[in-house]
């Protein structure tokens, strides 16, 4: 953990390739959708409408996010695995979080993470040590990011907008 508010795990380190370490996000993969849920668990309307830090997302917002940013993910790693280098599609995720898909309640992203996880993690953990190599190109970041890259940056991600409801549900004692 850190004093950071915005980053209340740490940032996103990348790990060279190991078994072990792909067996951990693969199950951070299929069970985030059960650890976001929990971390809502027994939340009102007024707390899901708490920013979990000054100038940050609502935790209404921050489920739908992660629901928005994993579609995205889950299409990036079927085209990764079935193109030869595809340029991913960016998307200006602060301009989605202001449509009204997220005023809906949570448990919409919440009932489409379950059966995206599901889906996700079934296509990909079965591919080969050489498919972890694949690379897509992020046009934004410029540059290439191998799958492997993603699975632990998609696994960190699901884990770093839970840490911002927990530390939030901590820091308010929800």
């Amino acid at each position: 953990m850190t004093s950071d508010p915005r980053y209340p795990i740490g940032k996103y380190e990348p790990q060279p390739f190991s078994t072990e370490q792909k067996e951990k996000w693969l199950l951070d993969i299929k069970f985030l959708p059960e650890e976001l849920e929990r971390s809502i668990l027994n939340l009102d309307a007024d707390q899901l409408h708490t920013a979990y830090r000054d100038g940050g997302w609502t935790v209404q917002q921050l489920v739908h996010h992660v629901a928005d940013s994993h579609m995205n993910a889950y299409i990036r790693f079927k085209l990764g695995l079935t193109e030869n280098n595809p340029t991913i599609k960016p998307y200006e995720e602060k301009e989605w979080a202001l449509f009204p898909d997220n005023e809906l309640p949570i448990n919409i992203s919440l009932t489409l993470l379950h059966a995206l996880h599901q889906r996700w993690y079934i296509a990909i953990r079965g591919a080969k040590d050489a498919d972890w190599e694949r690379t897509v190109v992020h046009p934004e970041h410029g540059r290439q990011m191998t799958l492997w890259f993603l699975l632990g940056l998609y696994a960190w991600h699901g884990k770093h907008h839970t840490a911002h409801i927990t530390s939030l549900r901590e820091s308010k004692g929800w």
